[in-house]
C-alpha cells in the first residue's frame, strides 16, 4: 500500500493540475470499487470546481465548491494518470516501491477537466476508494475521526509519541503502524526510521516512556529519524523500482536510500556495526531490522 510519502508526492503533482480546474464530466466506468460509489457520483462531480487538494494520512482530499470534500484511498494497487494536461504525455504522478497497473480495463473512474485534460484513476485490485463527504463533516468521518496526528505536523513530538504509548505492551513496530498513534506510516518507513533510530522493531512501545511517562531519549531520536525518512522520501519522489513517473516526468528514487527494507542479507549500513541485516515476520509483515545496533 503507498505509504504517506507516496501519496504526498500524487498530491504535489495533482495540485497544478487539479486546484481551480472544473469537471466538465465524471465516468464511472463500474458501480464500486472497495466499496459502492457515492450515489448519482457522476452528476454530482459534473460542472463542480475543485477549490484545493490536500492529503490527511494516506487519503487525497479534494474540496470541491458546494461544500463537499471528494475522498480518494489509492488502495493495493491504485494510480491516477493524467492526460492532456498543456499537451504533455501522459503522466503518472507518484512514484511507488511496488508497480500500478497499466491503462486499459482497470480504469474505473475518469475526470474531465475543463481546457481537455483527463484524470484516469487505475486500480487493478480494487482495494482502492472514492467517497463523497459533506466538508462539515469531514472530521468526523468514520475513515478519518480516529487518526493520529501527521508525523510532520506540529502535534506529533516525543512528548505524545510517549503518552500514547506509555503502559502499551505491544511492539513498537505495531505501535507505529497503528494509524491511531501516528497516521500515514506503513511498512517501509517503519523499518527505516526504526534504523536510524537504532530501536529494535521487538523493543516493547512502553520504552518511550518513563514511569513518570515523560519522553525517553529513544523517543526523541524516533521522532527525528520518522521526520527524517519521511521529509527525504517525498524530496525523491517517493519509491518506485519501475517506471511510475511523477507529474515533471522524473522518478522516485528513494528505492536507492533504503539502508534495510527489503535489503536482508545485505551488511547494517550503520556506522561501523558488524551487522546483518535480518527479516523477521511481525503481524503477518515482514520487518527488515539490524539485530546489532538496533536494540
Amino acid at each position: 500500500m503507498p505509504e504517506l510519502p507516496e501519496v504526498e508526492t500524487v498530491r504535489r503533482g495533482l495540485l497544478p493540475v487539479l486546484q481551480g480546474a472544473v469537471i466538465e464530466q465524471a465516468e464511472a466506468r463500474r458501480p464500486d470499487l472497495r466499496w459502492p460509489l457515492p450515489e448519482n457520483f457522476a452528476d454530482r462531480l459534473a460542472g463542480r470546481r475543485i477549490e484545493a487538494v490536500g492529503r490527511r494520512a494516506k487519503y487525497l482530499l479534494a474540496d470541491l465548491d458546494g461544500g463537499e470534500v471528494l475522498i480518494l484511498h489509492l488502495g493495493m494497487s491504485g494510480s491516477i494518470r493524467i492526460e492532456g494536461w498543456e499537451g504533455s504525455r501522459a503522466s503518472r504522478p507518484g512514484a511507488f516501491h511496488h508497480p500500478r497497473g497499466a491503462p486499459g480495463p482497470h480504469d474505473h473512474v475518469v475526470l474531465h477537466l475543463a481546457g481537455g485534460a483527463t484524470l484516469t484513476f487505475n486500480d487493478p485490485r480494487r482495494f482502492g476508494a472514492i467517497l463523497l463527504v459533506p466538508y462539515d463533516r469531514l472530521d468526523s468521518h468514520p475513515l478519518l475521526r480516529n487518526l493520529g496526528p501527521e508525523p510532520l505536523g506540529n502535534t506529533f513530538h516525543a512528548a505524545y509519541l510517549a503518552e500514547v504509548c506509555a503502559g502499551r505492551r505491544t511492539s513498537l513496530k505495531a505501535a507505529l503502524l497503528d494509524q491511531k498513534v501516528v497516521a500515514g506510516l506503513g511498512n517501509i518507513y517503519v523499518c527505516e526510521a526504526l534504523n536510524r533510530a537504532r530501536l529494535s522493531p521487538r523493543r516493547l512501545a512502553s520504552t518511550l516512556a518513563t514511569r513518570s511517562g515523560a519522553p525517553t531519549l529513544r523517543a526523541e531520536r524516533l521522532v527525528v529519524a520518522i521526520r527524517d525518512v519521511l521529509r527525504e522520501a517525498i524530496l525523491a519522489g517517493g519509491s518506485s523500482l519501475r517506471d511510475h513517473r511523477r507529474v515533471d516526468g522524473e522518478l522516485g528514487y528513494f528505492q536507492h536510500a533504503f539502508r534495510v527494507y527489503d535489503r536482508e542479507g545485505k551488511a547494517c549500513p550503520t556506522y561501523r556495526c558488524p551487522g546483518t541485516v535480518a527479516r523477521i515476520v511481525q503481524s503477518a509483515r515482514s520487518t527488515f531490522f539490524c539485530p546489532k545496533c538496533q536494540r
